[in-house]
Protein backbone atom coordinates (compact mmCIF):
# COMPACT_ATOMS: atom_id res chain seq x y z
CA UNK A 1 0.00 0.00 0.00
CA UNK A 2 1.17 3.10 -1.23
CA UNK A 3 0.96 6.24 1.16
CA UNK A 4 -1.16 7.98 -0.39
CA UNK A 5 -3.40 4.85 -0.16
CA UNK A 6 -2.74 4.60 3.43
CA UNK A 7 -3.92 8.59 4.26
CA UNK A 8 -6.96 7.80 2.07
CA UNK A 9 -7.79 4.87 4.70
CA UNK A 10 -7.10 6.96 7.52
CA UNK A 11 -9.11 9.73 6.36
CA UNK A 12 -12.12 7.04 5.76
CA UNK A 13 -11.85 5.90 9.71
CA UNK A 14 -11.50 9.35 10.90
CA UNK A 15 -14.44 10.62 9.40
CA UNK A 16 -16.63 7.57 10.15
CA UNK A 17 -15.63 8.39 14.10
CA UNK A 18 -16.64 11.90 12.98
CA UNK A 19 -20.47 10.45 11.59
CA UNK A 20 -19.74 9.98 7.71
CA UNK A 21 -19.54 6.75 6.04
CA UNK A 22 -16.08 5.51 5.51
CA UNK A 23 -16.78 5.66 2.00
CA UNK A 24 -17.18 9.23 2.67
CA UNK A 25 -14.17 9.72 4.68
CA UNK A 26 -11.65 7.99 2.03
CA UNK A 27 -13.61 10.03 -1.07
CA UNK A 28 -12.05 12.91 1.11
CA UNK A 29 -9.00 11.68 1.59
CA UNK A 30 -8.82 10.50 -2.02
CA UNK A 31 -9.69 14.11 -2.86
CA UNK A 32 -7.49 15.63 -0.19
CA UNK A 33 -4.53 13.98 -2.73
CA UNK A 34 -5.82 14.25 -5.98
CA UNK A 35 -2.97 16.69 -7.72
CA UNK A 36 -5.94 17.35 -10.11
CA UNK A 37 -8.05 18.33 -7.41
CA UNK A 38 -11.00 16.77 -8.46
CA UNK A 39 -12.72 13.28 -9.72
CA UNK A 40 -15.44 11.68 -11.35
CA UNK A 41 -17.59 9.07 -9.69
CA UNK A 42 -16.03 6.16 -11.78
CA UNK A 43 -12.44 6.86 -11.04
CA UNK A 44 -12.76 7.36 -7.52
CA UNK A 45 -15.50 3.76 -7.55
CA UNK A 46 -12.13 2.31 -9.18
CA UNK A 47 -9.50 4.04 -6.73
CA UNK A 48 -11.27 3.22 -3.68
CA UNK A 49 -12.53 -0.37 -5.09
CA UNK A 50 -16.08 0.13 -3.95
CA UNK A 51 -19.62 -0.27 -6.22
CA UNK A 52 -21.33 2.59 -7.67
CA UNK A 53 -24.20 2.46 -5.25
CA UNK A 54 -21.70 2.92 -2.83
CA UNK A 55 -20.23 5.79 -4.23
CA UNK A 56 -23.21 7.44 -5.29
CA UNK A 57 -24.58 7.27 -1.37
CA UNK A 58 -21.53 8.55 -0.17
CA UNK A 59 -20.94 11.31 -2.96
CA UNK A 60 -24.78 12.50 -2.15
CA UNK A 61 -23.79 12.85 1.99
CA UNK A 62 -20.84 15.01 1.14
CA UNK A 63 -22.32 16.80 -1.14
CA UNK A 64 -25.82 17.60 1.24
CA UNK A 65 -23.22 18.47 3.87
CA UNK A 66 -21.59 21.21 1.82
CA UNK A 67 -18.22 19.01 1.82
CA UNK A 68 -17.98 18.22 -2.26
CA UNK A 69 -19.33 20.35 -5.18
CA UNK A 70 -20.05 18.55 -8.09
CA UNK A 71 -19.08 20.40 -11.27
CA UNK A 72 -19.05 19.28 -14.98
CA UNK A 73 -15.36 20.51 -16.62
CA UNK A 74 -15.76 22.56 -19.67
CA UNK A 75 -16.51 20.35 -22.56
CA UNK A 76 -16.94 16.99 -20.27
CA UNK A 77 -18.88 14.42 -20.27
CA UNK A 78 -19.38 13.57 -17.11
CA UNK A 79 -19.81 15.57 -13.47
CA UNK A 80 -16.62 16.09 -11.46
CA UNK A 81 -16.60 16.37 -7.68
CA UNK A 82 -14.09 18.62 -5.83
CA UNK A 83 -13.79 19.68 -1.83
CA UNK A 84 -15.81 22.68 -1.22
CA UNK A 85 -13.72 25.91 -0.16
CA UNK A 86 -12.68 25.85 3.41
CA UNK A 87 -14.42 22.50 3.77
CA UNK A 88 -12.81 22.25 7.05
CA UNK A 89 -13.89 25.69 8.30
CA UNK A 90 -17.29 24.67 6.62
CA UNK A 91 -17.51 21.09 8.75
CA UNK A 92 -16.79 22.61 12.12
CA UNK A 93 -19.55 24.76 11.54
CA UNK A 94 -22.24 22.42 10.55
CA UNK A 95 -20.57 20.29 14.04
CA UNK A 96 -21.27 23.23 16.37
CA UNK A 97 -25.01 23.24 16.31
CA UNK A 98 -24.35 19.90 18.70
CA UNK A 99 -22.79 21.83 21.36
CA UNK A 100 -26.02 23.74 21.97
CA UNK A 101 -27.66 20.23 21.79
CA UNK A 102 -25.28 19.13 24.49
CA UNK A 103 -26.11 21.95 26.48
CA UNK A 104 -29.72 21.22 26.01
CA UNK A 105 -29.16 17.55 27.37
CA UNK A 106 -27.10 18.81 30.87
CA UNK A 107 -30.21 20.86 31.36
CA UNK A 108 -32.71 17.96 30.59
CA UNK A 109 -29.75 16.25 33.27
CA UNK A 110 -30.32 18.58 35.52
CA UNK A 111 -34.06 18.87 35.67
CA UNK A 112 -34.11 14.85 36.32
CA UNK A 113 -31.30 14.69 39.28
CA UNK A 114 -32.85 17.29 41.37
CA UNK A 115 -30.91 18.25 44.60
CA UNK A 116 -28.38 15.02 44.39
CA UNK A 117 -25.07 17.92 44.28
CA UNK A 118 -22.55 15.23 42.72
CA UNK A 119 -25.11 14.50 39.27
CA UNK A 120 -25.49 18.38 39.16
CA UNK A 121 -21.63 19.05 39.71
CA UNK A 122 -21.23 16.93 36.52
CA UNK A 123 -23.67 18.04 34.76
CA UNK A 124 -23.32 21.73 35.63
CA UNK A 125 -19.67 21.56 34.08
CA UNK A 126 -20.98 19.79 31.05
CA UNK A 127 -23.48 22.55 30.31
CA UNK A 128 -21.35 25.22 30.89
CA UNK A 129 -18.19 23.54 29.07
CA UNK A 130 -20.54 23.40 25.93
CA UNK A 131 -22.27 26.91 26.39
CA UNK A 132 -18.59 28.02 26.60
CA UNK A 133 -17.56 26.05 23.39
CA UNK A 134 -20.96 27.66 21.50
CA UNK A 135 -20.25 31.18 22.32
CA UNK A 136 -16.49 30.64 21.98
CA UNK A 137 -15.29 28.66 18.63
CA UNK A 138 -17.32 31.21 16.02
CA UNK A 139 -15.18 33.93 17.13
CA UNK A 140 -12.46 31.39 16.62
CA UNK A 141 -13.77 30.47 12.92
CA UNK A 142 -14.61 34.08 12.54
CA UNK A 143 -10.73 34.43 13.24
CA UNK A 144 -9.75 31.99 10.49
CA UNK A 145 -11.61 33.47 8.01
CA UNK A 146 -9.85 36.35 8.18
CA UNK A 147 -6.44 35.06 9.01
CA UNK A 148 -7.12 32.39 5.80
CA UNK A 149 -8.16 35.35 3.35
CA UNK A 150 -4.80 36.81 4.29
CA UNK A 151 -2.93 33.82 2.65
CA UNK A 152 -1.38 33.97 -0.70
CA UNK A 153 -3.57 32.32 -3.32
CA UNK A 154 -2.79 28.69 -3.47
CA UNK A 155 -1.74 28.21 -0.35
Amino acid sequence: MTGAEEFVESAGLYFERLGLSRTAGRVIGALLADPDDSADAPTLCEQLGVAKSSMSVALGQLERGGLVERFRPPRGRRDHYRLTEDVFGRAFRAKMAEFTAFAQLAEQGLAAVGDNPKSRARLELMRDMYGFMGREFPKLLDQWDRERRRRPSGA
